[in-house]
């Protein structure tokens, strides 16, 4: 059986799927304030190589620890509304994709075990 990443549509999807996900983010008044000043081309990459892990595709993912990445984050205010949000909008940016339910589902699942570093926990 293929895994998550094959999927959903490999390099390419995960590409168009993180573009999309940010301009959802930047759209988002409950979240988009934690990226003021953040350089989003080079933050996309993160996630995209980020993400290219966490579904199973090729690892090339050289960023922070979940905790360490989002420590300044926490100090802002960042909880678990926010989070919340954050995978709100991905599940959105997948479903307008055509990613099955049960795919999107999986990857709620992935995130969710994120949760607690995310958030200093």
């Amino acid at each position: 059986m293929s895994n998550l990443f094959e999927r959903i549509g490999g390099v390419a999807a995960v590409d168009l799927a993180v573009d999309k996900f940010y301009r959802r983010v930047l759209a988002d008044d409950r979240i988009n304030s934690f990226f003021e000043g953040v350089d989003m081309e080079k933050q996309a990459g993160k996630q995209k190589a980020f993400l290219t892990m966490v579904f199973g595709g090729p690892h090339h993912y050289t960023g922070l620890d979940m905790r360490e990445g989002h420590k300044h984050l926490v100090a802002r205010g960042l909880n678990d509304s926010h989070f919340d949000a954050v995978v709100e909008n991905l599940g959105a940016t997948l479903k307008e994709l055509g990613v099955p339910d049960s795919d999107i589902a999986e990857v709620a699942a992935l995130a969710e075990t994120t949760r607690n570093d995310v958030l200093g926990r």
